[in-house]
């Protein structure tokens, strides 16, 4: 038992580096290459290396949708197009910023996951979750708008890039989400064939874009320029945070592994500063903001979930005595 937590919680501490280093990587790469391309590339050959281990693990049977084709290619949509095409393409119109800026909304999809929630079972969280909420948004909005709202309300260039990252990072959390709807299901198979669905439709968007003359292929020496980004990409925040992420929430739970997404911005920081990218104060600031409320909404949940643990087993007792 102590090592699978072990295991679990490396598995969730890589996963949430990799996705933290992927930005500064991406970021590089649309120096050659399109955010679109970009993401087909990647995810191609991630469901290319992914089917074959699926195949061996767990044999032809977990190719069968078993009914659920329709939910598994709306979450994995969610993820491989709305999430991977919407992300980097904001990421890129921003520019540098956009290093920070996406990085920084995809460590607020543990407090988006909270809103969603309230919104679909209309039941309002506790005012310290709120607290937490709200504390969370006000760092996401420094690093954003590094401190000077006015300007950035001003600038419709930025508001457009912004708003395709934060729809992108609802696209994740309303994939993770759907884990649950695929509870018989091994992570390695949910990941799996809601990846190949996903990026095949991801795919068919992107051809169609090319046709549209909106993006053109990628040259031989654009591929080339950018091929360590793709492997990169393709193996660390691709295949291994993709399945390493489902294992380890399947063994830690969903609340122990949410703290991990602190290591995302973080991450983000260090490596742009070694790359030489402006950091600001603000960067800094938004960040610690929201590292405090992920931490501290979680050891509030805790604490909440003792108390009533606590309180059943004072009722149950009660009951047996009389």
């Amino acid at each position: 038992m102590k090592n699978s937590v072990w295991l679990g919680a490396f598995l969730c501490f890589i996963s949430a580096v990799s996705w933290g280093a992927m930005f500064p990587v991406a970021h590089g790469a649309f120096k050659y290459i399109d955010p679109f391309y970009f993401t087909i590339f990647r995810y191609v050959s991630v469901t290319i290396i992914l089917i074959p281990i699926l195949l061996w693990r767990e044999g032809k049977k977990a190719f069968r949708l078993e009914g659920k084709g329709l939910k598994l290619w709306f979450f994995g949509t969610a993820a491989f197009v709305v999430y991977n095409l919407f992300i980097f393409w904001g990421e890129d119109l921003l520019g540098e910023p956009g290093v920070m800026v996406a990085s920084i909304m995809e460590s607020l999809m543990p407090m988006i996951s909270i809103v969603i929630v309230w919104m679909l079972s209309k039941k309002s969280p506790h005012r310290f979750t709120l607290m937490c909420v709200l504390l969370s948004f006000i760092g996401a909005v420094l690093v954003i708008t590094k401190g000077d709202i006015r300007s950035f309300l001003g600038a419709t260039s930025d508001i457009i890039p912004s708003l395709l990252i934060f729809i992108a990072v609802i696209g994740w959390v309303v994939y993770t989400m759907g884990g649950k709807e695929f509870s018989g299901w091994s992570a390695l198979r949910y990941s799996t064939l809601s990846c190949l669905l996903g990026t095949a439709t991801a795919t068919v968007i992107v051809v169609g874009a090319t046709l549209f003359g909106y993006i053109s292929f990628p040259t031989v020496e654009t591929i080339q320029a950018t091929t360590p980004h793709l492997l990169f990409m393709i193996i660390y925040p691709g295949v291994i945070a993709l399945v390493g992420w489902n294992i380890g929430v399947s063994i830690l739970s969903p609340l122990n592994s949410l703290l991990f997404i602190n290591f995302v911005p973080v991450t983000t920081l260090i490596i742009s500063a070694f790359q030489g990218n402006q950091i600001t104060i603000f960067d800094i600031l938004g960040t610690v903001f929201i590292i405090v409320s992920l931490v501290s909404n979680n050891i509030f949940v805790r604490m909440s979930q003792k108390k009533e643990s606590k309180r059943y087993i004072q009722t149950h007792l009660r009951e047996q005595e009389v």
